[in-house]
């Protein structure tokens, strides 16, 4: 903890302590990018690009756990969905969701970036360190990774390992992260707001594909304004809203209308689960089946699904005692477990 600085009157009311953290370029220098991985990054944002253009027919999946919350049990999912993506590769590019930074509603677990250790010590440099670790030893086997960015001055610690990138249905809206995903390297989805609004997304990525300006951090965490060229990968993820679902056709359509009308590429992404499912897990299946028909019908616009997935189904509450949870099982919202994920995956790449 540094020192408490002295206060005015009007300063620091409401703050009880101040704590430095581990800069980007010392966690960098710690956990370097070697060469596999910076292939599988460059080779995946490449391969998502062409799909979300229209010049790779195959299928984006996004798959894997709501959040990350145990380092081991992250690897074993991961050692099995990359060998499923290398002998699915012709139909499917797959690439693992490792969520770890997660938006609440009120309050609650607030991710394994935030709180690695799940007992609120907010170790937020160890959380750093173990995620570049973590994603760093999923690029190595050749497994893409894909997250959710939330806080503006994170991307610094991980851009280099990410080769998608979603901002969520509670920040699309936010002009923080518009202008932080213009900076983006990889390809960015822009979920529809949580009221089902379509525009949201598709103004946030517009937004995105432009230049900015905006304030964060360098290497050495010396605060700096960054310019920006602005990101062309913005797409479009809907995820269902308070009125229910938005994952047929008729959504899919009016979609690819409005982002025709803001001049970008027309390429939409389902999410399988939040409101898509009623937030049911069992029907993940269902949302599934119904953009697979889509694009056997001939939807072009259709490019990928995503879906949460863990090595076990279901969800869990986060004990007293880290002992009692259960292996494999997710601690924020339910998943389908691994034997249904491979079922899903398989029927896809059949249907090419």
């Amino acid at each position: 903890m540094l020192p408490e600085p002295s206060r005015s009157p009007t300063e620091n009311l409401h703050v009880s302590a101040f704590e430095t953290v581990i800069t980007p370029r010392q966690l960098k220098d710690a956990y370097p990018l070697m060469a596999r991985a910076e292939v599988t990054v460059s080779k995946a944002r490449r391969a998502v690009l062409d799909i979300l253009h229209g010049a790779d027919d195959r299928l984006l999946v996004i798959a894997g756990p709501c959040s990350i919350h145990d380092f081991d049990q992250a690897v074993t999912y991961a050692r099995k969905l990359a060998a499923l993506r290398e002998e699915l590769s012709g139909q499917l590019e797959i690439v693992m969701r490792v969520y770890v930074d997660k938006p609440r509603t009120t309050v609650g677990w607030r991710g394994y970036l935030t709180d690695p250790h799940l007992n609120g010590a907010y170790d937020f440099s160890g959380g750093l360190r173990r995620t570049r670790e973590l994603m760093l030893a999923i690029n190595d086997l050749g497994l893409p990774v894909a997250t959710e960015l939330l806080d503006p001055f994170v991307p610094q610690y991980l851009y280099d390992l990410l080769s998608w990138v979603c901002i969520g249905a509670r920040t699309a809206e936010s002009q923080t992260h518009r202008v932080m995903a213009s900076a983006v390297s990889a390809p960015v989805g822009f979920k529809n707001g949580t009221s089902g609004s379509l525009k949201i997304a598709v103004d946030a990525a517009v937004a995105a594909r432009n230049p900015h300006a905006f304030f964060t951090i360098t290497d050495d965490a010396q605060a700096c304004i960054v310019h920006t060229r602005g990101n062309q990968g913005g797409h479009v993820v809907l995820r269902g809203g308070q009125d229910g679902p938005n994952y047929a056709a008729s959504y899919v359509a009016e979609t690819e209308r409005l982002m025709t009308l803001a001049h970008l590429t027309p390429a939409v992404i389902v999410d399988c689960s939040h409101a898509n499912s009623g937030s049911d897990h069992t029907r993940q299946h269902l949302v599934w089946a119904d953009v697979l028909s889509q694009r056997q019908a001939g939807s072009t616009v259709l490019r990928g699904a995503m879906i949460e997935s863990h090595l076990n189904p279901g969800k869990q509450s986060i004990p007293a005692d880290l002992t009692d949870l259960q292996y494999g099982v997710s601690v924020t919202d339910a998943c389908i477990g691994w034997d249904e994920t491979e079922q899903l995956l398989r029927a896809a790449a059949q249907q090419g």
